[in-house]
């Protein structure tokens, strides 16, 4: 007998496994991928460790089968495949051609079956064989010489004759007899009412196959289980003549076909790229780059003199490791030492530079002292404007997106790079104009690199001394909080520990569940403000979790950021980190600065201005969401609220309340505040009432009569919805573009969820148009006019800055005009200045 082992796939099963488990997996134009991402994640898995020398995969070809002949309600009641299932199927079809795998079906037979008869052909021809399946009545075939490995149980649990006793208590030979006495739900089969699995095993074991159990049936003394079995006699035998699996199916079986070849990587390479599998692209065993690479020629400093005199632009390596990689005149050249020949290439505004993520690049000459200058074409941020939903925008993700005929690995070297580069380029300059992108990316994008370097340079200074304090505010309040609890809890516990948290509100205080998880009730914040209407304890419970988030993720957090160098927080923002166009922060993450809580505001009161007699400069858009919303909707009566400089929330609660403006109260206010914004998030009125703690009936007036004062408002939400439905995307003032592919969905929740999307993302992605370019504006001026003054952070609709004394009037003129007109919209945007010594107490200026 042969020690060679062929290994046997149940595709449809993983298929369809995959497709359940993996929700909401697809490709940015929309493509779903769920199930061909399992697929090819299990396949992986097997090819990587086990490495079979053989190996087959088995599909179900169709529902008809030999067995609707024997019962016509077998697998009656599982549906049809799934529509974005069998839209997969082709490419899970592909994949397996390109990685050179025989694929067997059948009409009228199951993957099983195909199964049951190629393990019975490899062991006449004296093969091991190994199934790789999850199901249980493929048990049946495990022998000596055939075992079943199921990939999902644990770390992946092999059946072997000893593990199948072990787990049944009978041999494999009997799962059919346990089957056809408890049924099997999968399948259809139906069991013998009162039979489960215990009492199956109990009698299979007694009295062996269910003929001799039939047989013998009045020796078995239970009288009310004999009769039973008595009277479900025929169904029994019919169950078991549908759970043996047909090992004689007429395939054309060769071993030498089965053989695992070498994948046609070049193939998986292509269609991994074109569904944006990422993971498994690296994966791919893939030459670093198979494309001719030029030498790099090495130069000194002094080479440098006059050699770009004539030369318009320079294209720079990603990587700036002590040393600068870069293509000119035709060649790539490395220059040992970086000195002033160096340094007038790089800070000349006149030689454009080309690079992949320009802003660490600069930020990274900086630290030797060296500015850079002339940035004209970042490839990161180009692929970012064409689609800002990708989760990454490395270069070799872009090359493999962008340059299907450049054979690129999973690493670049600075030779490769630079080829890239220069091939990514114009690749990408073509898509911004047939996109209508191109002056977005040159008069906002791209200006802003420089702008956000220059940000994050600057750095922010935090009072060490304050937060220090602050901290022992807190430790003293989370002290008595943490005993009011334990009063209240009557017992000592881990507040953090769900699981105890758990077993105190809803074991030992009998609180009511209101919502569950799969480890048990709910603890979530949603939850515990629900039952704080109820007990005392939920309402410390929020405290504590509030304060003790605020202590450790930036009470404490903030000083540890600061950079002993320079004595400053240097926080990144993120140019490409969301689908609107906002920026995000991060190391630390200073957007996420709490202002509702006492506490969370007492924060800001920790950054403070660089010199005594410096200034804290806060300019915050007034509304600028709800008046964009104005201009592009181009509602009348919305327009002409910020035309006679009303406070927009209270003539929105005067229509809803039906008083005069006059007679708004602060309570009425916040709830139209909460109105207009939930309209512009596309809020529903289940949502609203969630929000504001009132009957869906009451929501929905609000709603109706908001739409009623505000129609053209209700027309533009409509108009958008289908706009996105057509075009597949939809775009900003200036033309920004997000894709929302699900906007199509046949499922009404992620359908729903897109079309929110569709409404808020002009919106929103407008407003962070209008603030980028203010900061393109305001920095240009205060490089020309060499301000002392510095801006240091952007916090959505806020820009802040670091103002000198002598500065300060003239500053903040500069920054109100800088904000105010930067674009001019149907209606007046307005910008709140304050000054301050610290970001908390400051005078309106």
């Amino acid at each position: 007998m042969s020690d060679k082992r062929l290994y046997l796939l149940d595709a449809t099963a993983f298929c369809y496994r995959a497709f359940y488990a993996l929700r909401d997996l697809s490709t940015s134009f929309g493509q779903q991928t769920n199930a061909v991402y399992g697929f090819v994640n299990i396949l992986n898995k097997i090819l990587k460790d086990n490495a079979p020398e053989y190996l087959a995969v088995c599909f179900d070809v169709s529902r008809d089968t030999f067995r609707q002949k024997k019962f016509a309600e077998y697998k009656i009641q599982r549906p049809s495949m799934p529509e974005g299932l069998s839209g997969q199927m082709p490419l899970i079809r592909e994949i397996i051609s390109a990685y050179g795998l025989p694929i067997f079906e059948q009409k009228g037979f199951e993957a099983d079956d195909i199964i049951a008869t190629l393990a019975k052909q490899a062991k006449l021809n004296g093969f091991l064989t190994t199934i790789v399946s999850s199901d249980k009545d493929i048990l049946q075939l495990v022998d000596d010489r055939t075992q079943v490995f199921n990939p999902y149980k644990d770390e992946g649990v092999v059946y072997d004759q000893q593990m199948v006793l072990e787990r049944f208590g009978v041999g494999a030979e009997y799962i059919t007899d346990i089957i056809a006495l408890m049924g099997d739900t999968a399948d259809n089969i139906p069991g013998v009412h009162g039979i489960g699995e215990k009492t199956a095993v109990s009698l299979v074991k007694s009295f062996g196959s269910i003929e001799e159990l039939l047989k013998n049936i009045d020796s078995l003394k239970q009288e009310k289980l004999r009769q039973t079995i008595k009277d479900n006699a025929d169904l029994i035998r019919l169950n078991k003549e549908l759970a043996v699996l047909c090992a004689d199916v007429e395939l054309d079986f060769d071993l030498n076909k089965l053989k695992v070849p070498k994948p046609d990587y070049a193939e998986l390479f292509r269609i991994f790229k074109r569904l944006e599998f990422n993971k498994f692209l690296k994966d791919l065993p893939l030459e670093e780059a198979s494309h001719d690479q030029r030498q790099i020629v090495q130069l000194e400093d002094g080479e440098l003199k006059g050699f770009l005199s004539a030369q318009g632009e320079l294209v720079l390596s990603g990587e700036i490791p002590g040393e600068l990689v870069f293509h000119a005149q035709g060649n790539i050249f490395r220059l040992k030492n970086q000195g002033e020949n160096a340094r007038a290439i790089l800070e000349s505004r006149e030689i454009k530079k080309t690079g992949h993520d320009l802003k660490r690049l600069k930020l990274a000459l900086a630290k030797d002292g060296i500015g850079l200058e002339g940035l004209d074409f970042d490839t990161m941020i180009a692929a970012y404007l064409l689609n800002p939903s990708k989760q990454g925008y490395g270069l070799v993700e872009l090359a493999w997106e962008y340059l299907p005929d450049m054979p690129v690995g999973r690493s670049l070297n600075q030779s490769s790079a630079i080829e890239v580069l220069l091939k990514l380029k114009p690749a990408l300059l073509n898509q911004l104009k047939d996109k209508e992108l191109l002056k977005l990316f040159q008069e906002v994008e791209m200006p802003l690199v420089g702008v956000l370097a220059r940000m994050e340079l600057s750095g922010i200074k935090l009072d060490v001394k304050f937060l220090a304090g602050l901290s022992k505010e807190l430790e003293i309040r989370l002290g008595n909080l943490i005993d009011q609890i334990y009063k209240l809890s009557e017992c000592h516990f881990n507040i953090n520990s769900p699981k105890q948290l758990r077993e105190v509100l809803f074991e030992k205080l009998k609180l009511p569940v209101k919502k569950r998880t799969k480890t048990g009730p709910s603890t979530d914040e949603e939850v515990l403000r629900m039952l704080s209407s109820v007990h005392e304890l939920p309402e410390l419970l929020l405290e504590y979790r509030q304060l003790t988030k605020l202590k450790s993720t930036y009470i404490d957090a903030l000083p540890e950021a600061i950079d002993p160098k320079t004595g400053m927080i240097h926080a990144s923002f993120n140019q490409t980190g969301t689908e609107t166009g906002r920026l995000s922060s991060s190391s630390p993450n200073l957007q996420n600065i709490p202002i509702k809580t006492d506490v969370g505001r007492k924060i800001r009161q920790a950054f403070i201005a660089y010199k005594k007699d410096d200034y804290i400069v806060s300019c915050d858009y007034s509304q600028i969401e709800l008046r964009i919303l104005a201009h592009i909707s181009k509602d009348d009566c919305l327009i002409q609220a910020f035309k006679q400089d009303k406070d927009v929330h209270s003539a929105t609660a005067a229509l809803i309340f039906g008083v005069e403006e006059k007679d708004v109260t602060d309570q009425m206010r916040e709830t139209a505040k909460r109105v207009n914004f939930g309209i512009i998030y596309g809020q529903t009125n289940y949502g609203l009432a969630r929000d504001l703690g009132i009957g869906l009936d009451q929501a929905q007036a609000f709603i109706d009569v908001y739409f009623t004062t505000y129609a053209q408002v209700k027309n533009y939400i409509a108009e958008q919805i289908e706009r996105a439905k057509k075009d597949g995307f939809v775009t900003t003032i200036l033309g920004r573009r997000r894709y929302i592919p699900e906007i199509n969905n046949k499922n009404q929740g992620i359908r729903q969820f897109a079309e929110r999307q569709a409404v808020n993302t002009p919106i929103q992605g407008s407003a962070s148009d209008l603030i980028k370019l203010a900061m393109v504006k305001i920095d240009q001026k205060i490089t020309r006019d060499n301000f002392k003054s510095r801006m240091i952070m952007q916090i959505h609709d806020e820009l802040v800055f670091n103002v000198t004394e002598d500065e300060l009037a003239g500053f903040i003129e500069l920054v109100r005009d800088g904000m105010e007109h930067v674009l001019e919209l149907e209606v007046p945007v307005k910008v709140s200045i304050k000054k301050g010594w610290d970001w908390l107490v400051m005078e309106e200026s």
